[in-house]
């Protein structure tokens, strides 16, 4: 099993990121992905899912209208589109997978994979 996040950087407040997460190993379609980030000091956090037979998607009410998680399975892939970035969204994002979602994302526990992590770092 392998994931592979890229596509961190450092953007000025309200620019956007695309961030990818690329799977090897395994097949990504019978797994849910989760998106999280782990700011400086701060605990990790959920950020989007999106579930692996239905599609369903959850948005953490922070970055709800902003960001837009999506999934490739002939890739191997999933995406997270962030826009409007802000200075609080700066951290480590992590892409990670677990079985099917229940009626959310659940906690970081439930995900027994997970990438490297990439940075992303919203700044003037």
């Amino acid at each position: 099993f392998q994931l592979v996040e890229s596509g961190g950087g450092l953007v000025q407040p309200g620019g956007s990121l695309r961030l990818s997460c690329a799977a090897s190993g395994f097949t990504l379609e019978y797994y849910a992905i989760g998106w999280f980030r782990q700011a400086p000091g701060k605990e990790r956090e959920g950020v989007s899912c999106i579930n692996s037979s239905d599609g369903r998607l959850y948005y953490a009410d922070s970055v709800k209208g902003r960001f837009t998680v999506s999934r490739d399975n002939a890739k191997s892939a999933s995406y997270l589109q962030m826009n409007s970035l802000k200075p609080e969204d700066t951290g480590v994002y992590y892409c990670a997978i677990r079985n099917a979602l229940g009626s959310s994302c659940g906690p970081a526990a439930a995900y027994f994979y997970w990438g490297q992590g990439t940075q992303v770092t919203v700044s003037s």
